[in-house]
């Protein structure tokens, strides 16, 4: 391809709205322009770097056994009704009425569509088991769209789901996927780690994600060096690292700390380590009972956590009336007026003399001490593991690193083809609900992760397999004949060969060449 005949507006300047490398270097190496807040065009470099995304995603999933299809964009609404999925989805979906006024969405997934496709096709256990895919479009309405592709409300996903009698198959065809991703991963030629993690509101019982490995990522995953075991930060089993402590009691004593409402203000105000501090986070549930949660000042609350507890959704205060009744910013556990479940988690077991508000403005307590000084309901592990906190499997020290979820695969067992009746005949003549899995891959997304794992200070360092060009051939001077006569013979000859080669044949400086070879 002749760089002067291509179509690559690179930018010089770095984007204003970039937050992330990946971001800034997909805007300045003209990979995609950004049509409406997260919306973007895919130029035609970005679109050579996709499709071998997409080519690797296909074959593997041809390989695994999958089946390709493409299903609708628009879906109607009884169906996600029928899965009661149509407000738990809550903004995050798109909705748009026909002109026969009925409801509609642009599918975030597709889970009620390939079921009820079950429902219509599938009718005996001898059509089974079955696992279809696509590779489209998906539309979600993200409040915050940010770092570009990676956190954008029009993205491209291969998603597959499979259907199977009974769980054995179900298990099958999972470890397959499985197997799958880590095989387009290892092609992509990405360092990812495979971590256990939340269903969400794809639900089902079990999940694993793919994700790959970056200083800037979104999510931190938690690992033991020794035994392998990973997992989101907030899911993983861990013990917290307690250490004794025979620091002498002192006297309960309170301190004005006018405005300081948080950790860090506190911590300097004092001048004392954020460790030194116990936090309370108050939640409430649906019912507004209110619960307070204590944890050490550099912990942060695993809303997970919290809410396993108490067996219902939690959700932070709003209401201002009853923020300044309980003193956020300001609230602690000790000569609390009204009742309230508190729990405390295992990083305050063994400390002395910590600090907590004093449920007045502008004032905390020092020398707090448990349990000489208030009363809780129950210890355990509400917060997510820090630097120090132990593998629960093998005693030994966790470590941390941040990532990009790529891919995510599921057992949902039968909670979408129980709701939308789809089922078949098995072989002892009973009509039984399909057992089910889910598969998604971002694939725009990994075009980002890409590029956030691997980069330098002039431009993108593409992993061989998903590299837009292979070859990239510079003529410095497009006017000296002898160069021009070289580059074209050199040109030839690597496309007689087969090899994917960008021609650079501008009439513009060598420096901006350069420059421009090493960016994209």
């Amino acid at each position: 391809m002749r760089f002067s005949q291509y179509y690559i507006p690179t930018l010089k300047e770095e984007p204003s709205e970039a937050e992330l490398v990946s971001h800034s270097y997909s805007l300045r190496a003209g990979l995609i322009r950004k049509i409406a807040s997260g919306i973007y065009t895919y130029l035609p470099l970005g679109l050579r770097v996709l499709r071998k995304i997409e080519n690797i995603v296909r074959e593997e999933m041809n390989r695994a056994g999958a089946i390709e299809l493409v299903l609708p964009v628009m879906q109607p609404a009884e169906l996600w009704r029928k899965s009661e999925r149509w407000d738990a989805y809550g903004p995050d979906m798109f909705k748009l009425k026909d002109r026969s006024n009925r409801d509609f969405c642009l599918g975030p997934t597709h889970e009620e569509i390939i079921t009820h496709l079950s429902y219509l096709d599938i009718k005996s256990y001898k059509d089974l088991p079955v696992n279809l895919y696509q590779i489209q479009v998906k539309f979600r309405d993200e409040i915050r769209p940010r770092y570009g592709l990676l956190r954008a409300r029009e993205f491209i996903m291969k998603d597959a789901y499979s259907f199977c009698k009974d769980k054995k198959d179900l298990s099958k065809i999972y470890e397959k996927m499985h197997e799958a991703y880590s095989n387009i991963t290892e092609r992509l030629g990405l360092r990812y780690k495979i971590v256990e993690a939340e269903t969400g509101l794809i639900g089902g019982s079990f999940s694993h994600e793919f994700v790959v490995l970056a200083e800037e990522g979104e999510e931190e995953i938690a690992s033991c060096p020794d035994c392998g075991k990973s997992a989101q930060s907030d899911l993983i089993e861990y013990e917290p690292n307690i250490e004794d402590n025979s620091e002498k009691e002192e006297p309960l004593k309170e301190v004005k700390t006018p405005g300081a409402t948080s950790i860090e203000e506190l911590s300097k105000f004092l001048k004392v380590p954020v460790e030194k501090i116990v936090k309370a986070i108050v939640l409430q549930d649906e019912n507004k009972n209110i619960y307070a949660f204590l944890l050490s000042g550099e912990k942060e609350l695993s809303m997970g956590r919290a809410e396993t507890k108490v067996g219902s959704k939690l959700e932070m205060i709003e209401d201002k009336e009853i923020m300044d009744k309980l003193n956020i910013g300001f609230f602690g556990p000790v000569n609390l007026k009204d009742e309230m479940t508190i729990f405390a988690d295992y990083s305050i077991k063994n400390k002395k003399n910590f600090i907590v508000g004093a449920n007045k403005k502008d004032y905390h307590f020092i020398n707090v001490n448990y349990p000489r000084d208030f009363k809780i309901k129950e210890w355990g592990i509400f917060a997510n593991p820090a630097e120090g906190d132990l593998c629960k499997n093998c005693k030994s020290k966790l470590v941390f690193e941040k990532g990009i979820e790529i891919g995510h695969v599921f057992k949902l067992g039968k909670k979408y083809s129980e709701k939308l009746d789809a089922k078949f005949l098995d072989e002892d003549g009973k009509l039984k609900a399909f057992e089910m899995g889910c598969y998604g891959i971002g694939v725009s997304r990994i075009m980002s992760a890409a590029i956030e794992q691997s980069h330098d200070e002039n431009g993108i360092i593409w992993p061989k397999s998903i590299a837009p060009f292979l070859v990239n051939l510079i003529i410095t001077n497009i006017n000296d004949e002898k160069l021009r006569q070289a580059g074209d013979e050199i040109y030839n000859k690597l496309l007689d060969m087969g090899v994917e080669v960008l021609y650079d044949d501008r009439n513009e400086r060598a420096g901006v060449k350069f420059n421009d070879a090493e960016l994209i």
